[in-house]
């Protein structure tokens, strides 16, 4: 059910036509010749957009920050802008507030009762407590921060949790933070691959897509990745600032932007490649695929040699193999209590991993040692914990199987096993004969055709 401040911008949608949200930003330095003569220039800047835009805008978004810059006329200014706007038309401030307690209730006090705006952009790195007094006001909306459109959000933003970058983290975790259903997302478009994965995280989230034209987003495949897969065509909002408040004619922008968002939302959805095939580029870049002939350790031959182990050069390709590994794991029936790495080739990828999912790891020796502890089980683990096993690929399971059986030598329950690439040899099958599930991110013959459209 959707909350009364999107129902409100669904409505707005509906009425102009397009999801065409324009920012409203007045700043002195950029004030257009016409308008410097006004006795009140910046107000009559903000009044020529909103007149020229009233039919065409299906919501307006002033940014805060270039108000309080004025100082107190910068509050009438706002007040002013503000009365302009047709009431049927919803504003949302940009204000990215993010704190917590009595400070975060005044904030939302500000924003709603002083300024009367319908919703309103927020921080949510504080967590659910600092938008708890926004999000509890059921006629009003809030968008979070979630990958912005600045050359830097990918900084922090696409940090690793032990599943998922943070940004898709936030995607999930804000649609249980209010129970009204009044939360949105801001998206910045000059990442559509970061879009079309938040789409997927978050399938019916509003999405605010700031960052088309004077940031150089990408238009058509920013909307083309966010809108919804029910092809409702609603579910993002386009914002533009400079590309319609600089124009020479803002008329004229405004309707080429209208058109544009429009286009685009008639157009198919553009579905994100999966984590699996999207570091395909990473691992051909690192030497990790081959091609001539090679002799396999399952002792057959092939044209094409898979070596994971060369993802140890590039941390960041490392973060990429463990999210798959983590994403997998997570999603298995039953929850392992341990990650168990196949020898040696899986050690390194089984660390990250292990810590990904924060379960401990532990590894069988293929030889023991003569010296030492002799363990034939290096890591702490107890008879009748659950172990998922991690290999970075397979041809027959032989390495699979050989681990296994040695894990349940010491009463050590093995019922699943986690890969990369599945090179489509019998695997499978040959694991599940020994009560074991194959859970493959990739199989060959899809890393071929991958490579083929490169």
């Amino acid at each position: 059910m959707a909350s009364e401040f999107f129902s409100k911008l669904s409505e707005s949608i509906e009425r102009t036509g397009s999801a065409l949200c324009v920012g409203l930003d007045p700043r002195p330095q950029m004030l257009p010749e016409k308008f410097r003569d006004s006795s009140e220039p910046l107000l009559a800047w903000n009044l020529h957009v909103i007149e020229s835009t009233e039919d065409l805008a299906a919501a307006y978004k002033p940014n805060i920050a270039f108000y309080e810059a004025l100082g107190r006329e910068g509050f009438d200014l706002l007040k002013r802008t503000l009365e302009a706007i047709p009431r049927d038309t919803p504003v949302i401030l940009d204000a990215k507030r993010g704190d917590i307690g009595s400070t975060a209730q005044a904030y939302a006090r500000a924003i709603f009762d002083v300024w009367g705006a319908d919703a309103v952009t927020l921080s949510p790195f504080l967590g659910r407590e600092s938008i708890e007094p926004f999000v509890e006001r059921s006629d009003k909306g809030v968008f979070l921060l979630c990958h912005t459109s600045n050359p830097g959000a990918s900084d922090i933003q696409e940090l690793p949790t032990p599943v998922e970058p943070l940004y898709i983290r936030i995607a999930r975790e804000a649609k249980s933070w209010s129970q009204h259903a009044n939360i949105g997302l801001v998206v910045g478009a000059t990442f559509p691959e970061s879009i079309a994965a938040i789409r997927n995280a978050a399938p019916e989230t509003w999405l605010l897509i700031p960052g088309v034209g004077a940031q150089g987003g990408d238009l058509e495949a920013a909307v083309r990745s966010g809108t919804r897969s029910d092809g409702s065509g609603k579910g993002v909002l386009v914002n533009v600032s400079r590309g319609i408040s600089l124009a020479e004619k803002v008329r004229k922008s405004a309707e080429d932007f209208h058109r544009r968002i429009a286009d685009a939302l008639r157009q198919p959805r553009l579905e994100p490649e999966p984590p699996a095939l999207s570091i395909v580029d990473d691992l051909v870049s690192l030497g990790a695929v081959k091609f001539g002939d090679f002799l396999l350790a399952s002792g057959k031959r092939s044209s094409v040699y898979i070596d994971l182990r060369r993802a140890i050069g590039s941390p960041g390709t490392m973060r990429k193999l463990a999210a798959i590994y983590a994403s997998q794991i997570e999603n298995l029936q039953q929850k392992p209590d341990l990650v168990a790495a196949v020898p040696y080739g899986a050690l390194p990828i089984a660390s990250i991993v292990s810590q990904a999912v924060g379960l401990p790891m532990i590894y069988p020796r293929k030889e023991i040692k003569d010296h030492g502890t002799k363990q034939p089980i290096e890591g702490v683990y107890s008879p009748g914990e659950r172990a998922v096993l991690v290999e970075d690929l397979v041809t027959s399971g032989g390495s699979v199987l050989e681990a296994a059986e040695k894990l349940r030598s010491q009463g050590i329950e093995v019922k699943d096993a986690v890969v990369y690439l599945d090179r489509e040899s019998g695997a499978a099958e040959r694991l599940q004969a020994h009560g074991i599930e194959l859970h493959a991110a990739l199989t060959l013959s899809r890393l071929l055709q991958r490579l083929k459209s490169r």
